[in-house]
């Protein structure tokens, strides 16, 4: 057996090798022999556990071999061949969890993590390494691979309001992020448009406030409407099973029930949560579907809204409304084991509270100086509730108007100014501005259907830096990572939610896992191809032209 020597490789000469090794997003270090070589993973090959609580990563490469390549593999304590895919620990330098490292040789794959999560991480990069062509022989080159995360929160956001995915989906939409090596799932389950999760003291809720009557035809504010009752909601025992299913894939699964906008569902289930409980939904003209007119001439004065917008009719900040959406954190406490809950926050018309003499002797009771502080009063109260029970609270950067909750966390996401802002306050941040990472914005200059507008390329997601310049090294260490959101007005189907984030989301990880100074563009264009056919093999939707600015 002739001696293999391997020399550290830059993207460029790894292209270029005699056997080419894409993977995204790119490690920290590759070493790659000179001469080609590699192992073969076959039916026969076992799992040979080193460490202990490392089967959710064997459950899952399982799951990948079996669904792709249609077989599973054996896992032993103790191997009785070389043919083996070795797990363990070992500990790594990092400040970040979540360091592995993989080394495939003539004695097979051997995977180490820093805790089982860099396990996890490695098996993705295993998965990497796979032929993309379904066969009971898979070579695996021959590869060192050392790598970790640069930052330690790497979301995905997916609105439900707007739109209802099945639990089917949704565990889909997990397995994405887990194969791109990020780990938190950012869940928005209520909105204007619809309520999704199970309250079981509220039932009206869902049966209310889960369904509406119809939904605009066209871009905001619509042609017409299509009067055709839309809706849906997850049971807690689907959301127990679906928090369940990211943990196995080391995801944390944020919350959000926005407040105190946003709230027109719930509204519509209790008028008594508005300003104006008895007052009419506002429609806009010609807009409205036929059910929800009968509605509102049976009596009936408030809708879950069939467009899309922002509301005027939000939660009035009464003792009623407090107790109830303290009702609600007190069932969605267990179902999240998350240390964060995401209450909204944003977009919060204050016109109803203008008119509300009831908020307007509230303003002065508590000596605040207008509607913007009594949002600021809304949020801290509802901060303190959630904090009593061991929770922290994260929310959109509107919550900086009127004075910033103490222990919350801000996603800055008109711009970068609110994440700066709060940095500079010390609180921690996750950016999510609109201009890189909202992937319901176009990836072309001209789609060929609908979406909410805005123009969003691969490329300017792979060039974007968290890290704004105009904060400190220690400013900077507020920054907690990125997060990409996939807002649904538009976007109606599981197909189109994978058209919107493929490739956008493989850019994104990239950005949030490897070295800034790994980041090269060009070399991301070379491994992107490779990418492509696993898409091609997963069966999934994904774009092809929205990569350069200007396509």
């Amino acid at each position: 057996m002739k001696k293999i020597f391997f020399v550290l490789l830059s993207v460029a000469s790894l292209l270029s090798s005699a056997q080419t090794i894409s993977i995204i997003p790119q490690p920290a270090e590759i070493k790659q022999p000179k001469i080609a070589a590699s192992f073969s993973i076959t039916p026969a090959t076992q799992i040979l556990l080193e460490g202990s609580g490392l089967e959710k990563s064997v459950q899952f490469l399982n799951n990948y071999l079996d669904r792709f390549y249609h077989f599973k593999l054996k896992t032993v304590k103790k191997a009785s061949s070389k043919n083996v895919i070795a797990l363990n620990f070992e500990r790594m330098d990092g400040t970040i969890p979540g360091a592995y490292a993989l080394t495939v040789n003539n004695k097979g794959v051997y995977i180490a993590g820093d805790n089982d999560n860099g396990v996890f991480y490695g098996i993705q990069t295993l998965i990497q390494l796979l032929p993309v062509t379904p066969s009971a022989k898979l070579a695996v080159p021959y590869v060192s691979v050392k790598d970790a995360p640069r930052f330690g929160y790497r979301g995905l956001m997916l609105d439900c309001g707007r739109h209802f995915f099945p639990v089917e989906f949704v565990k889909e939409f997990i397995d994405y992020i887990a194969l791109h090596k990020m780990n938190y799932f950012h869940w928005h389950l209520t909105e204007d448009q619809g309520w999704r999760i199970e309250i079981k003291k509220y039932p009206k809720l869902t049966s209310i406030g889960g369904y509406r009557n119809g939904t605009i035809v066209g871009h905001f504010p619509g042609t017409s409407n299509d009067n055709t009752r839309y809706g849906g909601f997850y049971t807690q025992e689907q959301v127990k099973d679906i928090v369940q299913y990211a943990a196995d894939r080391y995801i944390t699964v944020i919350p959000e029930l926005e407040l105190p906008g946003h709230s027109g569902a719930a509204i519509a289930a209790y008028p008594q949560l508005s300003c104006f409980p008895d007052s009419a939904t506002v429609v806009p003209k010609g807009m409205g579907s036929a059910a929800g007119k009968e509605q509102q001439a049976n009596g009936l004065p408030k809708l879950v809204q069939e467009s899309w917008g922002v509301y005027k009719d939000v939660y009035c900040p009464s003792e009623y409304t407090f107790s109830f959406l303290q009702d609600v954190i007190d069932e969605i406490v267990p179902l999240f084991p998350a240390k964060y809950i995401h209450i909204g926050g944003d977009e919060c018309p204050k016109d109803a509270w203008k008119q509300s003499a009831f908020c307007q002797s509230l303003i002065k009771e508590k000596g605040l100086k207008d509607e913007h502080g009594l949002q600021s009063y809304f949020i801290g109260r509802m901060e303190k509730y959630i904090n009593s029970k061991g929770k922290s609270i994260i929310g959109w950067d509107e919550i900086l108007e009127g004075g910033l909750a103490p222990n919350a966390t801000v996603m800055s996401w008109r711009g970068e100014k609110g994440g700066i802002d709060a940095a500079k306050q010390h609180h921690r941040v996750i950016m999510t501005p609109t201009t890189y990472v909202y992937f319901d914005y176009k990836q072309t200059k001209n789609e060929d259907s609908l979406t909410i507008g805005g123009y969003l390329p691969v490329e300017s997601i792979y060039k974007y830096e968290p890290l704004p310049a105009e904060l400190t090294a220690d400013e900077q260490k507020y920054i907690w990572g990125a997060q990409a959101n996939l807002w649904t007005e538009y976007i109606t189907n599981g197909k189109k939610v994978e058209y919107m984030i493929f490739p956008r989301l493989t850019a994104l990880s990239e950005v949030l896992w490897s070295p800034k100074a790994s980041k090269d563009w060009e070399g991301f264009l070379k491994r992107l191809p490779a990418q492509y056919k696993r898409y091609d093999l997963w069966q999934v939707a994904y774009n092809k032209k929205g990569i350069s600015k200007g396509e």
